[in-house]
């Protein structure tokens, strides 16, 4: 154990979802309150009930990986690696050995990126067409690690690399031992995210039995709200030691100060606001933080009326009276949820809001419910200075995970 803890620099982002190809892209329309959930277009749609999604529409793999690779790659690790180039090269444009890193101290840890486009395929050659032969990459398509994988082979990362299984905490939680391995010595460079694409019909269809999914749009926390929306996409971040980051001239987005994680061990889909509230407390104790220096918040705010209330209340737990103080927003209210991305497409929202001091808006808001009493940035973005942040993610299984980051400025 490292009783020195060092400090952990956020030096490279990438990104890609229903609003953009790159962070750029994805940031600006962000800000400017897009909406990335349209009609569903990647699928035939005909037999379901919800027909919306957030989709990354005009995404040509073949223009990312050879014919040879191609086959290897299922669409979730195909976002994974694209969001992950984009993080390197911003990270470090000339590989690790010029940025001064051994290889075998550098790690790939991703969100489980379960090949649900390749099970979908398989199961409708295997049962609707009768046949008895499948793809012979059938199982490497699908393997929960494989985005991690392809993200290790591809950069030389030989330290730990493996897939965290938390439903939509998974690259939360991804994130925040990332963080906890190279503030403890263990490492000192994690590629670390998540990415999802599960927008098949067989998937969807099991979405439509839960009876969660909205019928056009996401609107967290106003009182009308209907349910959640499905995404897709990735987000992957480049984690490195602080000092070594600061000697190297690296750019520095922000700071990751503080990781909290619990278990409801109440119900496996109804959320409970004292396990929330438990993970929010551990994430500020463990960076040091009380909870009147937090400015933001990037909510888990799905659009359901349970899930929206029950995060109020945990907010209100732990914050009291700051509570009419902060700014607490849901991207996902554009971005739709993203599964096991979610998490970290909602860590870039929030590294970005503390960068340039622009909090993204949750939009869709129309009226405001006396069960969410909190100021959830409607309908514009908002300019402010932000010193603190946390970002949440509680997840089916009651499974929370919350990170805690600080701006560098």
């Amino acid at each position: 154990m490292n009783n020195n803890p060092r400090r952990v620099a956020i030096t490279g982002l990438g990104a890609i979802a229903a609003l953009g190809h790159d962070v750029p892209t994805l940031w600006r329309a962000l800000q400017a309150g897009e909406c990335g959930i349209r009609p569903i277009a990647n699928i035939t749609s005909a037999r379901l009930n919800a027909k919306n999604a957030a989709e990354v529409i005009g995404f040509d793999a073949s223009a990312h990986f050879d014919a040879r690779r191609l086959p290897m790659l299922d669409r979730t690790s195909q976002l994974a690696l694209v969001a992950a180039r984009e993080a390197m090269r911003e990270a470090l444009p000339d590989g690790l050995a010029v940025a001064g890193y051994a290889p075998q101290r550098c790690g790939a840890i991703l969100g489980a990126g379960i090949g649900i486009e390749t099970f979908d395929s398989a199961y409708q050659t295997l049962y609707g067409e009768g046949s008895n032969r499948l793809h012979p990459l059938t199982v490497p398509r699908i393997m929960p690690n494989a985005p991690a994988s392809h993200v290790s082979i591809e950069f030389g990362l030989r330290g730990p690399c493996f897939a965290t299984a938390s439903a939509c905490a998974s690259s939360t939680h991804a994130l925040g031992l990332s963080f906890q391995m190279i503030r403890s010595g263990m490492l000192d460079l994690v590629v670390s995210g998540g990415s999802d694409a599960s927008i098949t019909v067989g998937f969807m269809k099991g979405w439509d039995a839960l009876r969660v999914l909205s019928p056009d749009a996401c609107r967290p926390f106003s009182k009308d709200r209907t349910g959640l929306v499905i995404g897709e996409g990735a987000a992957i971040f480049v984690l490195e030691e602080w000092q070594h980051a600061l000697e190297r001239g690296a750019t520095i987005h922000g700071e990751m100060v503080g990781f909290g994680m619990s278990a409801d061990a109440a119900d496996m889909t109804a959320p409970d606001a004292a396990g929330a509230a438990q993970a929010i407390e551990a994430a500020l104790a463990d960076a040091g933080l009380r909870p009147e220096q937090v400015d933001y918040i990037n909510a888990h705010g799905t659009g359901t009326r349970l899930n929206d209330r029950t995060e109020t209340a945990a907010l209100m737990q732990v914050f009291d009276a700051h509570t009419q103080r902060l700014a607490v927003s849901s991207t996902k209210s554009m971005l739709g949820h993203c599964l096991n991305a979610g998490g970290a497409l909602e860590a870039l929202a929030t590294v970005l809001s503390l960068r340039d001091g622009v909090i993204a808006p949750t939009i869709g808001f129309r009226e405001a419910d006396p069960e969410c009493a909190i100021d959830c940035v409607p309908n514009q973005a908002r300019v402010m200075p932000i010193a603190v942040a946390l970002s949440n993610s509680f997840a089916f299984g009651g499974l929370n995970a919350v990170l805690a980051l600080r701006s560098v400025a």
